[in-house]
C-alpha cells in the first residue's frame, strides 16, 4: 500500500463499520431482494432492481416494488410459468403466426416505466430472464461461466451481456445492458455482483454465489463513489468508465485483497450521506 494511503484506509474502514449494517438495507434498493428467501427470487429481484438503479433512491425502490407486484411477488414462479411465454409476447407472434398477448393479469407490465426504461424494455428483460432460467441454468450459471473463461469479472460481464441479448430484441434495449467491451463502468451490474457474491457477518450482501470470489469483484463506480475517490486521491482518471473502475479497484485491493469492494459502502456512504466538504476527512 502507498504510505500516503494509511490514513485514508483508516477513514474508509471506519465508514464501512458505519454503513455496512442493517440500517443501510432500510434506505437502499438492496431491500427489494431482501424481501425474498428463495435463491432464485433473490437473484431475479436483485437483477431487476439493479437494472433500474439510477435516479432517486426512493423512486428506484418504489418502482422495483411495483415491478415485484406485477410479477405476483414471486418472480421465479412468474418466469417459469409454462403458460406464459414472454419471448413470444415481445415478438408479437407465436410459431403459427397467431398474435400473442399477455394474460390480463400481467398486462400492467406493458405500462411499467422507470425513467427511460419503458414497458417494452421491461418485457424484453423478463423474456431474456425467462430464457436464461429455462435454457441456460439461471443467472448464477451464466455469470459464472463467463468468469471462468479467464477468471475476471470483465469476462463475466461480457459473457452475460452476450447471453442476455441472444434472443431477438429491439436495438433500444441494448442501452440498458452495460457493455464493458465498450469501456462502460457497468455500475449496476457490478453492484448486482456485489449483492450476489459478497459474504460477511453483516449480511447486507447475500453471498449466494460461491464460484466467483469476492477478491475478483469490481467497484460499482458511480458519481458518489467516484467523487469521493478523487477527493481522496485514490482515483486519477476523470471519466467514470471501465478504466477508472480498474484503477480504483486495484487501489482498494491494496487495502483488502480478499474483499476490495467492501469499500463501496464507505465511498458511496460518504458521497451520498455526508456533507460535501472536508468534514468527511475527519474520523
Amino acid at each position: 500500500m502507498h504510505p500516503d494511503f494509511h490514513d485514508i484506509k483508516r477513514l474508509l474502514d471506519d465508514r464501512i463499520n458505519r454503513y455496512n449494517n442493517f440500517d443501510f438495507i432500510k434506505t437502499d434498493p438492496i431491500q427489494i431482494p431482501h424481501r425474498f428467501s428463495r435463491k432464485e427470487d433473490i437473484e431475479i429481484a436483485g437483477f431487476l432492481t439493479a437494472s433500474i438503479a439510477w435516479g432517486q433512491r426512493k423512486s428506484i425502490i418504489n418502482n422495483a416494488n411495483h415491478l415485484m407486484e406485477l410479477m405476483g411477488n414471486s418472480p421465479y414462479a412468474f418466469l417459469m410459468d409454462r403458460k406464459l411465454n414472454i419471448e413470444r409476447v415481445t415478438l408479437g407472434y407465436s410459431s403459427n403466426n397467431k398474435i400473442v398477448k399477455l394474460p390480463d393479469e400481467y398486462a400492467g407490465l406493458k405500462s411499467f416505466v422507470h425513467r427511460t426504461f419503458n414497458g417494452n424494455d421491461c418485457l424484453f428483460f423478463l423474456a431474456s430472464l425467462q430464457h436464461i432460467y429455462r435454457y441456460h441454468g439461471g443467472l448464477e450459471k451464466v455469470f459464472t461461466e463467463g468468469y471462468l473463461v479467464n477468471g475476471t469479472v470483465f469476462g463475466a460481464l461480457r459473457h452475460f451481456r452476450n447471453t442476455f441479448l441472444s434472443i431477438p430484441h429491439e436495438k433500444r434495449v441494448t442501452k440498458h445492458v452495460s457493455d464493458v467491451s465498450a469501456n462502460s463502468s457497468a455500475k449496476r451490474l457490478n453492484m448486482y455482483l456485489r449483492w450476489m457474491v459478497r459474504d460477511d457477518e453483516h449480511e447486507v450482501d447475500f453471498g449466494l454465489w460461491k464460484n466467483i470470489p469476492m477478491s475478483a469483484l469490481m467497484l460499482p463506480l458511480d458519481v458518489h463513489s467516484g467523487d469521493v475517490a478523487r477527493a481522496l486521491n485514490l482515483l486519477q482518471r476523470r471519466q467514470n468508465d471501465w478504466k477508472a473502475v480498474t484503477e480504483i479497484t486495484d487501489v482498494l485491493r491494496s487495502f483488502d485483497a480478499e474483499d476490495p469492494v467492501k469499500y463501496d459502502f464507505a465511498l458511496f456512504g460518504i458521497g451520498a450521506f455526508e456533507e460535501k466538504n472536508d468534514q468527511f476527512l475527519i474520523i
